[in-house]
């Protein structure tokens, strides 16, 4: 019987101590592994691997400001044709994986609305001009935000503490779950 039992222990403690050591290894593997930077393409946005603490927020703000200087195109959506203000948060929402509607009036009924002291980045600040929606912006942090503006003009990071954005900033939404 004690043999038996001997045996039984054996069993069970060896799987677990490889499992522990196949653990150990893996852990100890990604600790010591140089980080490699991204290559770089032209026409072709790469983003480099981040650390779990990445949130998609952050990931949709970065490949958002990853299009500062690209230049405005009403109805444009990618970084060869330009961009309008509802196209560059399409752009960066597509290429974070998330399914988002196109248009700056569709994105602010998809949106969940919340106070501006809880908004985070990859966030939409949505603006109104006379008694329409006008404008959509995907939110940094600490008061700033992306957009591309207007005709003529490209794509470009803005803070909060502009007069003209506070007067017609209408509403701060969310479009991901968090």
């Amino acid at each position: 019987m004690l043999s038996s039992m001997l045996r039984t222990t054996a069993t069970i403690k060896l799987p677990l101590l490889g499992a522990l050591l196949g653990l150990t290894t893996l852990v100890t593997g990604c600790a010591s592994a140089p980080e490699q930077p991204a290559p770089r393409s032209s026409g072709r946005i790469v983003v480099e691997p981040r650390g779990v603490d990445m949130s998609v927020g952050n990931a949709i703000a970065e490949l958002a400001m990853g299009m500062v200087g690209t230049r405005y195109s009403y109805g444009g959506a990618n970084p060869a044709e330009g961009f309008d203000c509802s196209g560059l948060v399409f752009y960066a929402y597509t290429q974070a994986g998330y399914d988002v509607p196109r248009t700056s009036q569709a994105q602010f009924r998809a949106a969940r609305k919340i106070a501006l002291g809880d908004a985070a980045a990859g966030d939409l600040m949505f603006f109104q001009d006379q008694s329409k929606l006008s404008h959509v912006a995907i939110y940094l942090g600490d008061g700033l935000f992306v957009h591309a503006p207007s005709t003529g003009q490209k794509v470009a990071i803005e803070s909060l503490d502009s007069a003209y954005y506070q007067q017609h900033l209408v509403a701060v939404a969310r479009l991901l779950p968090r």
